[in-house]
């Protein structure tokens, strides 16, 4: 999630466990805890395949963190000791605070490596966009509350009810992803399709429109499924170019990347280069995690050592209304393919390979 996010929802925490006794100081402990953990985007390391499947690793392990709650909780109990609550109490505080942050990050699509240094998939419940008001601004105005009122009174509840509701958002959006699963795979079933992999992601900024991909051979499908819909998905047959990952077979930056996207990946080739795109991030024809991993050398494809990411254009306000008016009116046609098409050529701002 976005850095206000989390440095709200640790405010809240520390603001519900410890407000009573720390006062507004609560409110800014537990932000500088909830954004924590993201400090290893100043690392550098390598190339942009490496930074991207390395962020969100062990900043962000359950087990780093909670060794890391540990030493805070001794240090402040040695430093600043105050009788007024225990250790168990402030390592609760300390430990909620920090593990919260990468919990919250499994919810988006990106993934997160919840139990580094082990390496299963890295974890992306992919049930909530990276940005969504909806979930942040009850903890903005719990926040706001307490550093004007101070966590005192009935001040003093705002943290906790923000953190409920916000959780019971966190509810609303995973049901969500069932919904559109559910009504993909009916479609997939009539039509007689076996999927290989299913993917479902919110659309920018809300949690009542879904994006469903469906990985299926040399292609993809793409739905957009929302909560109003009185019709079966739609699905759009688009591209996806596996033929080309044959040339990145030992490529080392290429199987960490499909392993951190469980295989959620498409390939293009774009004049003379090989361009890998991460397609659960983003929307449709604009993701942010695009590589160009080889050039085409006589006749053959010659993989780079450093591997740059691609820069990639935000869309347009003039679509982000168009799914808004999605969103209520099942029958507002997203031109999905069209937008996927996109992808097939440079960028305007492109890199020095381009």
């Amino acid at each position: 999630m976005d850095s206000i996010t989390q440095a709200v929802l640790g405010a809240s925490i520390q603001g519900a466990l410890l407000g009573r006794w720390q006062g507004r100081k609560a409110l800014l402990y537990g932000a500088i805890l909830g954004t924590l953990p993201d400090l290893d985007v100043i690392i550098d390391y390598g190339d942009a395949v490496a930074d991207m499947t390395y962020h969100r690793g062990f900043s962000h392990s359950l087990f780093v963190l909670t060794g890391l709650a540990l030493l805070l909780t001794w240090l402040t109990r040695r430093l600043r000791h105050n009788p007024g609550y225990s250790a168990q109490r402030l390592f609760l505080t300390v430990w909620l605070a920090l593990i919260t942050h990468p919990l919250l990050d499994a919810f988006t699509s990106y993934g997160t490596q919840l139990l580094w240094p082990l390496t299963p998939i890295p974890t992306a419940w992919s049930s909530i966009f990276i940005i969504d008001p909806l979930y942040t601004v009850p903890l903005c105005i719990a926040v706001a509350l307490g550093l004007l009122c101070g966590l005192r009174d009935k001040a003093a509840k705002a943290p906790a009810l923000a953190l409920l509701v916000s959780s019971l958002y966190l509810g609303f959006t995973l049901s969500g992803k069932y919904m559109a699963e559910q009504r993909v795979e009916t479609e997939l079933a009539r039509q007689g399709i076996e999927a290989e992999q299913l993917f479902s992601t919110p659309t920018p900024f809300n949690s009542l429109l879904w994006r469903v991909i469906v990985l299926d051979g040399e292609d993809y499908h793409e739905a957009l499924v929302g909560w109003f819909d009185d019709t079966p998905a739609q699905l759009e047959r688009i591209p996806r170019g596996t033929h080309l990952a044959a040339a990145l077979a030992d490529s080392p930056a290429h199987a960490r990347l499909a392993w951190f996207t469980n295989g959620v990946l498409r390939y293009d080739q774009l004049g003379e280069e090989l361009v890998v795109t991460d397609i659960r991030l983003g929307m449709t024809g604009f993701h942010p995690f695009r590589f160009d991993f080889a050039t085409l050398e006589n006749g053959h494809w010659r993989v780079y050592d450093d591997i740059q990411r691609l820069p990639t254009e935000r869309g347009d306000l003039t679509r982000l209304q168009l799914l808004w008016a999605r969103i209520w009116q099942p029958n507002v046609q997203v031109p999905l393919l069209a937008w996927a098409n996109e992808l097939r050529r440079a960028p305007l701002a492109s890199s020095s390979r381009l």
